[in-house]
């Protein structure tokens, strides 16, 4: 008896916790941002995803050095930041 009210009060609590967690994503990507701006403007986000790309081909084509990948998701995270930043600007 005890074991089905404790089921039944985990999924109750999951439920509620579902149903806050929705209603705050749902406040935060109401919110304006840079993503939303780019996404918004004229900008358009293929250099972005065009990076990401580059860099997951690079990432596969890189030796054993950790270093160079680094570097270059490091590059990346600076363009596509600067990418961002340009098109909430505008």
């Amino acid at each position: 008896m005890s074991e089905s009210l404790d089921a039944r009060m985990r999924d109750e609590i999951d439920d509620q916790v579902a149903e806050a967690f929705d209603a705050y994503l749902a406040d935060k990507l109401a919110e304006p941002g840079p993503l939303r701006a780019s996404l918004t403007s004229r900008h358009r986000a293929g250099p972005v995803l065009g990076t990401v790309g580059l860099g997951a081909l690079a990432t596969v084509l890189a030796p054993d050095g950790n270093t160079v990948v680094c570097w270059i998701w490091g590059a990346i995270a600076v363009i596509d930041l600067a990418w961002l930043v340009t098109a909430r600007r505008r």
